[in-house]
């Protein structure tokens, strides 16, 4: 029992690392970019690289000393390596040798193809000259290489001549005071004390000038060679660079390198959901759904059953189904973040398809009275309104009393459309139409009747709203269609949009159901225009097919969709005013 966590995490982790693999091929411009750059600097290493030749010397260090075979003296100690290369690639020496080779005033240019390395735990310094002739190369590396050899034995004898001549400052005076205190001995008695003490200050005084006579002598006996070339540069036989496949297959291999790790980068601070489970953590919700690229077509179940989108369709309607909270109710709210409300008009139309086609009856309603568009995407007729939908008759007491400024909005006073959805049946749409005072018509009686058909054990409302974030529309409906569906595009949206909009539903009383997560295409919109422009030519002749049947359905007959035959209608004004499911009934009715 123990062991089933760390179990499960070890097979959790080639998930994990496929996903975040997967995450990085999201930024595939910046991969490519990355490689496409690589490649150009590898091709120009190897073309620059071609014509270039590189002769290489060495030499070996030691230090000055009077005594190379003395095991206690090491060079290691007295010798320091970086000062050395420095020292090597100074002007100092690249000015010695350009004077050599005949090129004074041109030191920079001399110094400009040396390097100098120092192999590690060695006292070797390798002279390596690039240049466009092999024979150019070698004579100037060996140049280089003497020169800097001469240079650093002058600095060494420099050195040795003023401690010699130190020396000798410090040797005359005591010489001086030597014939002096022997011109003194040899003036005094012999046995006295005066003798006695003049005798140790001359024995003091040659014990001194011994010491001197023998530093200068060792200083003298110092061999001061710096170091010996242990090779020499000859003319290369072939060119220094890597060769064009190798440089390409290096500039390749940096590329793809310095490109996974701009596209980790980019993905560290990216600020959209990176997968849909941080959707699904975002709005504390499971993702119902993931639809297919182009899945946000205007009615695909039904009509196109065998699809994989309508297929995905159902299986969030069955979700849905299932879900306690929703099935309590049958009310649902279907909104996106911000931007266009094509995507969520396509799942609230495509839900309301999958829910007719379990039998349900569906009541579409399109709260977004800004912008209304499902006219245009959903083929649809007219059928008889509601009784409470009419307008009430001028003798009544209550419309008498009403003032303009307490009167009811016209919205929603239209008809009633019946979509046709295939194989999947029949559903009822109360489309948006433009209002003046879009809050008053969205809390209005007639809108709480609306949503109150979903009373009916067999009825289900899905009501589509605009943006959360564009609009107030959605947070006024959710007190009374508590169930949310969040429909969002993970690419063009904020983690932190995603929260906020959790916390708005949360606060207005709602409950977000889960949501739905599409992709679409980018290369498509040109089809899409066309498509959209065909069917609203289709639309525009659908309209005046709507007129007609409105104008039938005031004097009693309702226009069935499909090429059905009309049959008569009960009256609208016969039907009670507190009947919850008439538009419902009448619908299923008429598909009957």
């Amino acid at each position: 029992m123990s062991d089933t966590p760390a179990r499960d995490r070890a097979d959790d982790e080639p998930d994990q690392l496929r996903e975040q693999f997967r995450q990085l091929l999201r930024y595939r411009w910046l991969i490519g970019g990355a490689i496409g750059l690589g490649l150009v600097g590898g091709a120009w290493l190897g073309v620059t690289g071609a014509d270039s030749y590189t002769a290489t010397s060495d030499i070996v260090l030691r230090a000055p000393t009077n005594d190379p075979f003395d095991p206690a003296l090491s060079a290691d100690k007295t010798i320091n390596m970086g000062s050395e290369r420095q020292t090597a690639l100074s002007s100092s020496v690249a000015e010695v040798a350009a004077g050599k080779l005949g090129l004074t005033g041109h030191t920079s240019a001399v110094q400009g193809g040396l390097q100098v390395t120092n192999p590690p735990q060695t006292l070797v310094l390798h002279f390596a000259y690039t240049t466009g002739s092999p024979g150019e190369a070698a004579r100037r590396a060996n140049a280089l290489t003497n020169a800097y050899l001469q240079l650093r034995t002058k600095q060494w004898e420099d050195v040795r001549d003023r401690m010699v001549a130190k020396y000798r400052d410090q040797l005359n005076p005591l010489n001086q005071q030597h014939d002096d205190i022997t011109r003194q001995i040899a003036a005094l008695p012999a046995g006295g004390s005066a003798a006695d003490s003049a005798y140790a200050v001359q024995a003091n005084l040659e014990n001194r000038i011994t010491d001197l006579n023998t530093k200068i002598s060792n200083l003298k006996a110092l061999d001061m060679t710096p170091g010996t070339v242990i090779r020499k540069a000859v003319p290369p036989a072939a060119p220094g660079g890597p060769g064009l496949v190798v440089s390409l297959g290096l500039g390749g291999a940096v590329g793809i390198a310095v490109g996974l790790l701009g596209a980790w980068v980019r993905l560290v601070f990216d600020p959209t959901p990176r997968s849909a489970g941080e959707v699904a953590r975002a709005v504390r919700a499971p993702v119902l759904g993931i639809l297919p690229r182009g899945g946000t077509g205007a009615l695909l179940v039904g009509g196109q059953s065998e699809t994989r989108t309508a297929e995905e369709y159902r299986s969030i309607a069955f979700r849905l189904a299932y879900d306690d909270r929703f099935a309590g109710r049958r009310r649902l709210l279907v909104v996106a973040p911000r931007g266009s409300t094509a995507a969520p008009a396509a799942v609230a139309s495509n839900l309301a398809a999958s829910f007719a086609e379990m039998g349900k009856d569906v009541l579409l309603i399109e709260a977004d009275l800004r912008t209304p568009s499902l006219v245009r995407r959903l083929r649809a007729t007219t059928t008889p309104r509601p009784q409470w939908t009419l307008p009430e008759p001028a003798d009544r007491p209550a419309a008498a009393s009403r003032t303009p400024h307490h009167a009811e909005p016209d919205w929603p006073a239209g008809s009633h459309l019946a979509v046709d959805a295939g194989e999947s049946g029949i559903f009822a749409l109360v489309p948006g139409e433009r209002v003046r005072n879009v809050p008053r018509a969205l809390t209005s009686t007639r809108m709480t009747r609306l949503i109150a058909e979903a009373d009916d054990p067999d009825a289900t409302v899905v009501v589509l709203a605009p943006p959360v974030l564009a609009y107030a529309d959605a947070l006024a409906l959710v007190d009374r269609v508590d169930g949310v569906l969040i429909v969002c595009d993970p690419r063009g949206v904020h983690r932190a949009d995603l929260v906020r909009i959790r916390e708005l539903i949360g606060g207005a009383g709602g409950t977000v159901l889960g949501a739905v997560v599409h992709t679409e295409r980018k290369r498509s919109l040109g089809r899409a225009g066309k498509a959209g422009a065909a069917g609203k030519d289709t639309v525009r002749g659908g309209g005046k097919d709507a007129q007609g049947g409105g104008k039938d359905a005031e004097s009693g007959a309702v226009a069935e969709p499909s090429g059905r035959r009309s049959q008569p209608a009960q009256d609208a004004h016969d039907s009670p005013d507190d009947d919850p499911g008439s538009a419902l009934s009448r619908v299923r009715a008429g598909d009957r």
